[in-house]
Protein backbone atom coordinates (compact mmCIF):
# COMPACT_ATOMS: atom_id res chain seq x y z
CA UNK A 1 0.00 0.00 0.00
CA UNK A 2 1.43 3.13 -1.21
CA UNK A 3 1.79 5.84 1.86
CA UNK A 4 0.85 9.43 0.96
CA UNK A 5 2.33 12.53 2.57
CA UNK A 6 0.77 15.86 1.74
CA UNK A 7 1.87 19.34 2.33
CA UNK A 8 0.83 21.21 5.54
CA UNK A 9 -3.03 22.20 5.65
CA UNK A 10 -3.70 25.39 7.38
CA UNK A 11 -7.30 23.00 8.37
CA UNK A 12 -5.51 20.30 10.69
CA UNK A 13 -5.24 22.63 13.81
CA UNK A 14 -8.71 22.85 13.73
CA UNK A 15 -9.62 19.47 12.85
CA UNK A 16 -7.94 18.57 15.63
CA UNK A 17 -9.56 20.90 17.76
CA UNK A 18 -13.29 19.87 16.69
CA UNK A 19 -12.06 16.04 17.20
CA UNK A 20 -10.30 17.01 20.76
CA UNK A 21 -13.53 18.79 21.67
CA UNK A 22 -15.95 15.24 20.64
CA UNK A 23 -13.34 13.65 22.68
CA UNK A 24 -13.53 15.80 25.61
CA UNK A 25 -17.43 15.22 25.48
CA UNK A 26 -17.54 11.40 25.63
CA UNK A 27 -14.66 11.18 27.68
CA UNK A 28 -16.29 13.68 30.51
CA UNK A 29 -17.21 11.00 32.99
CA UNK A 30 -13.66 9.53 33.04
CA UNK A 31 -9.89 11.59 34.53
CA UNK A 32 -8.06 12.61 31.06
CA UNK A 33 -4.39 14.41 32.07
CA UNK A 34 -4.94 15.79 28.40
CA UNK A 35 -5.85 15.74 24.74
CA UNK A 36 -2.89 15.87 22.65
CA UNK A 37 -2.17 16.51 19.20
CA UNK A 38 0.82 15.02 18.14
CA UNK A 39 2.11 13.51 14.75
CA UNK A 40 3.42 15.44 11.53
CA UNK A 41 -0.33 17.26 11.46
CA UNK A 42 0.57 18.63 14.58
CA UNK A 43 3.32 21.07 13.44
CA UNK A 44 2.87 23.96 11.60
CA UNK A 45 4.82 23.89 7.99
CA UNK A 46 5.64 20.05 8.18
CA UNK A 47 4.19 17.59 5.21
CA UNK A 48 2.68 15.02 6.74
CA UNK A 49 0.07 12.07 6.04
CA UNK A 50 -3.36 13.31 6.24
CA UNK A 51 -4.38 11.93 9.09
CA UNK A 52 -4.82 13.61 12.49
CA UNK A 53 -2.77 11.83 14.91
CA UNK A 54 -4.18 12.16 19.41
CA UNK A 55 -3.13 10.88 22.44
CA UNK A 56 -5.31 10.70 25.05
CA UNK A 57 -3.67 10.52 28.28
CA UNK A 58 -4.75 9.28 30.89
CA UNK A 59 -3.59 7.44 34.30
CA UNK A 60 -3.10 3.59 34.26
CA UNK A 61 -5.80 3.03 36.50
CA UNK A 62 -8.29 4.90 34.00
CA UNK A 63 -7.42 3.26 30.67
CA UNK A 64 -10.31 1.15 31.03
CA UNK A 65 -12.71 3.50 31.24
CA UNK A 66 -11.25 5.55 29.01
CA UNK A 67 -11.74 2.88 26.20
CA UNK A 68 -14.97 1.95 27.72
CA UNK A 69 -16.30 5.79 26.97
CA UNK A 70 -15.09 6.17 23.30
CA UNK A 71 -16.37 2.51 22.53
CA UNK A 72 -19.96 3.90 23.26
CA UNK A 73 -19.10 6.67 21.38
CA UNK A 74 -18.41 4.71 18.03
CA UNK A 75 -14.66 4.12 18.29
CA UNK A 76 -13.69 0.58 17.45
CA UNK A 77 -11.42 -1.00 20.21
CA UNK A 78 -8.30 -2.21 18.17
CA UNK A 79 -5.90 -3.05 20.74
CA UNK A 80 -2.38 -2.22 21.81
CA UNK A 81 -0.82 -3.22 18.59
CA UNK A 82 2.12 -4.12 19.84
CA UNK A 83 2.67 -0.78 21.71
CA UNK A 84 2.56 -1.30 25.69
CA UNK A 85 0.88 1.01 27.13
CA UNK A 86 -1.17 2.65 24.47
CA UNK A 87 -4.27 1.51 22.92
CA UNK A 88 -5.59 2.06 19.64
CA UNK A 89 -9.16 2.84 18.67
CA UNK A 90 -10.46 3.77 15.16
CA UNK A 91 -12.76 6.57 14.22
CA UNK A 92 -16.02 5.94 13.89
CA UNK A 93 -16.60 8.83 10.74
CA UNK A 94 -14.60 11.35 9.28
CA UNK A 95 -11.94 13.18 9.53
CA UNK A 96 -9.48 10.38 9.44
CA UNK A 97 -7.44 10.02 12.61
CA UNK A 98 -5.79 7.55 14.68
CA UNK A 99 -6.68 7.59 18.22
CA UNK A 100 -4.42 6.05 20.96
CA UNK A 101 -5.29 6.06 24.59
CA UNK A 102 -2.12 6.49 26.55
CA UNK A 103 -0.65 6.03 30.28
CA UNK A 104 0.29 9.09 31.18
CA UNK A 105 4.42 9.37 31.66
CA UNK A 106 5.46 6.57 29.51
CA UNK A 107 8.08 6.68 26.94
CA UNK A 108 5.33 6.15 23.90
CA UNK A 109 3.59 9.53 25.42
CA UNK A 110 6.84 11.56 26.40
CA UNK A 111 8.30 10.84 22.21
CA UNK A 112 5.36 11.87 20.71
CA UNK A 113 5.45 15.21 22.62
CA UNK A 114 9.27 15.50 22.29
CA UNK A 115 9.30 15.00 18.64
CA UNK A 116 6.05 17.26 18.28
CA UNK A 117 7.70 20.53 20.18
CA UNK A 118 11.67 19.68 18.95
CA UNK A 119 9.98 20.27 15.61
CA UNK A 120 7.89 23.12 16.07
CA UNK A 121 10.97 24.93 17.46
CA UNK A 122 13.29 24.31 15.30
CA UNK A 123 11.94 24.71 11.46
CA UNK A 124 15.37 23.16 9.83
CA UNK A 125 14.69 19.81 11.67
CA UNK A 126 11.14 20.32 10.80
CA UNK A 127 11.81 21.11 6.74
CA UNK A 128 14.53 17.94 7.03
CA UNK A 129 12.15 15.77 8.70
CA UNK A 130 9.51 16.35 5.78
CA UNK A 131 12.02 16.14 2.71
CA UNK A 132 13.02 12.84 4.01
CA UNK A 133 8.95 12.01 4.72
CA UNK A 134 8.06 13.47 0.66
CA UNK A 135 10.81 11.62 -0.24
CA UNK A 136 10.37 8.20 1.14
CA UNK A 137 6.27 8.67 0.48
CA UNK A 138 8.02 8.81 -3.82
CA UNK A 139 8.61 5.10 -3.61
CA UNK A 140 6.03 2.89 -4.68
CA UNK A 141 6.06 0.00 -3.28
CA UNK A 142 6.94 1.16 0.52
CA UNK A 143 5.19 -0.53 3.25
CA UNK A 144 4.39 1.19 6.25
CA UNK A 145 7.24 -0.59 7.76
CA UNK A 146 9.95 0.40 5.44
CA UNK A 147 8.55 3.93 6.10
CA UNK A 148 8.97 4.02 9.92
CA UNK A 149 12.44 2.83 9.53
CA UNK A 150 13.64 5.55 6.59
CA UNK A 151 12.49 7.96 9.07
CA UNK A 152 14.41 6.81 12.18
CA UNK A 153 17.82 8.52 11.19
CA UNK A 154 16.19 11.74 10.86
CA UNK A 155 13.93 11.11 14.23
CA UNK A 156 16.93 10.71 15.73
CA UNK A 157 18.77 13.47 14.46
CA UNK A 158 15.17 15.89 16.42
CA UNK A 159 15.09 13.50 19.67
CA UNK A 160 18.62 14.54 20.12
CA UNK A 161 17.56 18.01 20.95
CA UNK A 162 14.76 16.36 23.70
CA UNK A 163 15.54 15.70 27.11
CA UNK A 164 14.93 12.03 26.30
CA UNK A 165 17.65 9.62 27.75
CA UNK A 166 20.50 8.17 25.43
CA UNK A 167 18.83 4.66 26.57
CA UNK A 168 15.47 6.28 25.69
CA UNK A 169 16.32 7.50 22.18
CA UNK A 170 17.90 3.65 21.33
CA UNK A 171 14.84 2.21 22.36
CA UNK A 172 12.89 4.53 20.21
CA UNK A 173 15.30 3.64 17.67
CA UNK A 174 14.85 -0.13 18.10
CA UNK A 175 11.19 0.36 18.01
CA UNK A 176 11.20 2.38 14.64
CA UNK A 177 13.50 -0.11 13.04
CA UNK A 178 12.52 -3.64 14.07
CA UNK A 179 16.08 -3.85 15.08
Amino acid sequence: MAITVVPYSNEWPAVFAEVASDLARSLSGVRVVAIEHVGSTSVPGLAAKPVIDIDVIVEREDVDAAIAALVASGYTHRGDLGVTDRESLAEPDAPRRNVYVCVAGTLHVRNHLAVRDVLRRRPDLRDRYGAVKTALAQQPDLDIDAYLAGKSPVLQIVLAESDLTAEEKDTIFRLNTGT
